[in-house]
């Protein structure tokens, strides 16, 4: 009976930590929704209140690299990024809402990004190549991933051989609404290394609000 029980508790384990974002995805089944969500990424301050400059500095792209901002929401990380990889590189913007990817090239136009690309996924499948990036980004978006399973295994499909995959995501205590963030970060970091990464690298982004994770595929 004992026994029994024991292995009960070990495959109730994974669920603790494997959870849907309903929670955070509330807003995107809706236009109203969808429309509000688009003005708070492309709010003109935003890229400030993530510290882009800082963040891609962190990252140590090298020129010439293919990078993937993986949620890329309004695009507002797309000209740190372009400038980091340079002309010779290559930046795909993915999202799975079609108007989120409108917004963001609307602002690649703008500001003549010319090595960046978007690609719609699904919330199962980022429908990236496979073996085709040196780097993939999730700013703010893990915590939307309804299939994280699905998803970690897509994205570990199409990292190259010594890529890396980097989340950047909210602490669930500090958001104004905790029940927004699926996971904290160590049960993010339990979720990520249990589909197949190993962690890098666990630094703060933004004291007390952010964190910075680095994994790579084992």
């Amino acid at each position: 009976m004992r026994r029994r029980a024991f292995a009960l508790v070990l495959l109730a384990v994974p669920a603790a930590w494997t959870q849907v974002a309903r929670h955070a995805n509330q807003d995107l089944h809706s236009e109203e929704g969808r429309r509000r969500l688009i003005q708070m990424l492309g709010a003109p301050d935003r890229a400030d209140r993530l510290a882009a400059d800082k963040l891609v500095a962190a990252l140590n792209l090298r020129r010439g690299a293919t990078v993937v901002d993986l949620g890329t929401g309004a695009g507002v990380l797309l000209p740190f990024l372009s400038q980091a990889v340079g002309p010779e590189g290559r930046v795909i913007a993915q999202d799975i809402i079609p108007e989120f990817l409108d917004k963001a090239a609307e602002l690649a136009r703008a500001r003549g990004l010319t090595n960046v690309e978007f690609l719609l996924g699904t919330e199962k499948d980022p429908r990236l190549e496979a073996a085709s990036a040196d780097l993939i980004l999730a700013v703010d978006s893990y915590h939307h991933f309804d299939y994280p399973d699905q998803m970690l295994a897509g994205i570990r499909r199409a990292l190259r051989d010594g890529g890396r995959f980097v989340v950047v995501d909210y602490y669930q205590k500090s958001f104004r609404d905790p029940a927004h963030i699926r996971l904290e970060k160590g049960d993010v970091i339990r979720e990520i290394e249990a589909n197949g990464f190993r962690l890098l690298s666990n630094e703060e982004h933004i004291p007390g609000s952010q964190y910075r994770l680095v994994f790579r595929k084992r």
